[in-house]
């Protein structure tokens, strides 16, 4: 079975672009400009990552034209329709002070500034309208906590923690 623990969602090759190979990519990404030098993408192919190497591509906002090497008709282009990018994480930009990114947080302890320590991250619930930190308290209550700039104060990435102010009311919900 594919095994995506070092590698991270990049996109999806949505079809062919033209005759000559060039294919159509959405990115699912907050910054694609940030990936306008790529040399190179894994395409996930019948459970495998196939490194694909990229000599050319166009991105204005979250869509793109890629030139990869060695496909160059429309059959080639085909193949590849509707198959998901995927790069390793170590490519990704490190990010600072309270940006993050959801893999990176899992496992820190969330601290409120009332209540204390509520327990570790388990998960990020990325819901179409809101992004949910899913963290277990004492006695393994689920707590959901909106990922916003008002509640998440502070990001230690050396103490593994995440400082919050919950609005009035929210933990009460839950504990």
């Amino acid at each position: 079975m594919l095994n995506l623990d070092d590698y991270f969602f990049l996109g999806k090759i949505t079809k062919p672009h033209s005759f000559d190979g060039r294919v159509n990519i959405w990115l699912d990404v907050d910054t694609p400009d940030e990936y306008s030098s790529l040399e190179m993408v894994f395409v996930e192919h019948n459970n495998n990552l196939i490194p694909y190497f990229i000599e050319s591509i166009q991105i204005l906002n979250n869509k793109g034209i890629v030139s990869f090497q060695d496909v160059d008709d429309l059959a080639a282009a085909e193949s590849l329709s509707q198959k998901d990018l995927y790069l390793p994480l170590s490519v990704l930009p490190k990010k600072t002070g309270n940006s993050f990114y959801f893999h990176e947080i899992i496992g820190f302890v969330v601290v409120d500034k009332e209540k204390g320590v509520l327990g570790p991250i388990k998960k990020v619930l990325d819901y179409p309208n809101q992004a949910l930190l899913q963290v277990f308290a004492e006695d393994n209550k689920e707590v959901l906590i909106p990922l916003s700039d008002e509640i998440i104060k502070k990001v230690d990435r050396r103490k593994k923690q995440i400082s919050i102010e919950a609005p009035e009311g929210l933990l009460e919900i839950y504990l």
